[in-house]
């Protein structure tokens, strides 16, 4: 009983004991390690630094090593401490008055900061530094900013400010602009990986790649968290930990899931893919990690397919190999709207009433994205060879059997860009006709394709063959006089409609004709503007009041344009912009102007 109590009271949790004490055990921070290497080496020291980056990561850890090295009386020559110096001893038993570490989280008021302007004013009595981390910086009030400015930028010789934050956009500008700034990144997979099998062996603790590889991918970038993690696997599996109990202790979804449901996704297995969601859920797994999951194992698939993207995917070897292979069974495609699908399940997630019929419909979609890819297009199946257009014949001149060019079965006839009903024109899909007799103007026009090839056309009579031009019912060219055109125009803005500012642009203009050609005068670009994306509509609405399609209308603006009222129609409409009742009374009256 008092060797069990013992062995607790010895106990260290590994992200203490295995915390790093030189620059050399630091991992994943080699680019910031060196850079402080030889600041020390070669006496370049500032009098300010700033490390920020994710938490985990060994911003504290190499603050320390820093402080440490730079009070060494004997460093190596490697330029690291030697731990055997009254400093370095001093250090390792933490009663070193050389190195000052304030909490910023819970000391973050006007008063800390000047305590500590106080003791920067005391140099060092062993060493050469007197070094003060400040730990959460950015949890410092702006008051508490402001006290430390000056003697962050002027400080005393002998005083070093390591300043560290997870959150460096917090940190004011001022506070910013005095300090060397060092962006310490997320440890990776495979360095933490390493790290893990370090400690494993110096505990005598066998573990495989794969359980590792897990608690690599579950503290997401921290050293730290991946300690505590496999601490956490120590006391629940002892010395020998596998990949499944892994997986169990830190409800971590298997993924051997998601490489199944990708197999019943290319296979096309609706039935299989919802029966093995359905067993995610029984395990007690929420459906939206499930869905990010998917998400991530889909990501991982899509850069493993390419040699120069295979790096970004952070997994052990042995996985590796198997996201490699599944890789080369879904094609670029598959993968690209797999995502989509995947990334707007996730979305519509959080607001769905019914979130598991959601994933569901999903996973069904996701299904059918190989069908749909094998499915061939209208144009790869039927591609269409020749098109004409035709006058359509009226249905009592309809011949009852019209002779084709080339034989085949069709459909029925399909109307291909329907028009509005208020369009004068309407074209539909018919086999190839004979061309009809001459129709009365207004008849509609058949568009008739010809799916066969040139080898296999039969020639017809002269009279039978399909006209390849347009036929159109013949335009209207009914003389028009200014009277005429400026009744007309009375009418342009209710015809035509519009904001009303294009109706105030069309009040007031000037009009003149050049045959067929109307010339609109506006004052100036702004009314240009609003009358030119009703052009078309003024031209067609004139070409139907005077019954004159060759009417072209065009726009120009005068500067200082000064209207001359000639006629009454002029008259009339000067005296509705003044007073717009004027011409819903002319309206009521069923007046006109003469």
């Amino acid at each position: 009983m008092r060797a069990n109590i013992s062995n607790m009271e010895n106990y260290i949790v590994s992200a203490r004991k295995y915390r790093p004490v030189t620059f050399e055990s630091v991992v994943g921070q080699e680019s910031i390690t060196q850079t402080l290497r030889n600041a020390i080496r070669t006496n370049h020291l500032a009098q300010a630094y700033l490390f920020c980056g994710p938490r985990g990561v060994g911003k504290t850890t190499c603050a320390r090593i820093f402080a440490k090295t730079i009070n060494c009386l004997n460093p190596t020559e490697g330029h690291d401490a030697c731990n055997q110096c009254e400093s370095c001893r001093a250090f390792n038993e933490q009663r070193s008055f050389n190195i000052h570490e304030l909490d910023a989280a819970s000391n973050n008021s006007v008063e800390n900061i000047r305590t500590l302007i106080d003791q920067v004013r005391i140099p060092p009595q062993i060493g050469k530094y007197s070094v003060y981390i400040i730990d959460e910086v950015h949890m410092l009030s702006k008051d508490a900013f402001n006290a430390l400015l000056k003697t962050l930028e002027e400080p005393p010789s002998y005083a070093i400010f390591i300043l560290a934050t997870t959150e460096k956009h917090k940190v004011i500008p001022t506070i910013l602009s005095r300090c060397q700034i060092y962006d310490f990144s997320r440890i990776t997979v495979a360095d933490m990986i390493h790290h893990l099998q370090y400690v494993a062996k110096q505990e005598g603790i066998n573990v495989t790649e794969e359980a590792l590889n897990v608690v690599a991918q579950k503290a997401d970038g921290g050293m730290r968290d991946a300690l505590s993690i496999f601490d956490q696997l120590v006391s629940f599996c002892g010395d020998n930990i596998s990949y499944e109990q892994a997986i169990e202790v830190l409800n971590v979804l298997d993924t051997d899931y998601y490489f199944r449901t990708v197999d019943c996704a290319l296979s096309g297995d609706v039935a299989q893919m919802l029966l093995l969601f359905n067993n995610v859920l029984n395990k007690g797994f929420d459906a939206q990690n499930f869905i990010i999951g998917l998400g991530s194992h889909l990501r991982d698939l899509l850069v493993s397919k390419d040699a120069i993207t295979v790096k970004l995917l952070e997994t052990s070897d042995s996985i590796r190999q198997h996201y490699a292979e599944q890789a080369k069974q879904c094609s670029a495609q598959f993968l690209f709207r797999a995502l989509s699908l995947v990334n707007e399940c996730d979305i519509q997630y959080r607001v769905a009433k019914n979130k598991r019929l959601t994933v569901e419909i999903m996973l069904i979609r996701l299904s059918q994205l190989t069908a749909s890819d094998e499915t061939p297009s209208v144009s790869q199946s039927q591609p269409l060879k020749s098109i004409s257009v035709q006058p359509a014949a009226q249905p009592a001149a309809q011949p009852a059997t019209a002779p084709r060019s080339n034989p085949q079965p069709s459909a029925a006839p399909q109307p291909v860009n329907p028009q509005p009903a208020a369009a004068p024109q309407r074209f539909r899909i018919t086999p190839s006709a004979p061309k009809p007799a001459p129709q009365m103007p207004g008849a509609p026009v058949r568009v008739s394709i010809n799916t066969g090839t040139a080898a296999q056309a039969t020639p017809q009579p002269a009279e039978q063959q399909p006209s390849a031009a347009v036929n159109m019912q013949p335009k209207r060219n009914k003389p028009f006089t200014r009277e005429e055109l400026e009744e007309a125009w009375l009418v342009m803005p209710k015809a035509v409609g519009g904001d009303d500012r294009q109706k105030a642009a069309m009040m007031n203009t000037t009009i003149q004709m050049d045959g067929t050609t109307i010339t609109i005068s506006l004052s100036n670009v702004l009314q240009e503007q609003n009358l030119l994306e009703l052009k078309s509509d003024i031209q067609h609405v004139l070409a139907d009041k005077l019954q004159n399609d060759n009417i072209r209308v065009v726009t120009k603006v005068v500067e200082n344009l000064q209207k001359e009222l000639v006629s009454d129609a002029e008259r009339y409409r000067y005296l509705v912009q003044k007073n717009t009742m004027l011409d819903s009374l002319r309206q009521n009256l069923d007046l006109t102007i003469e």
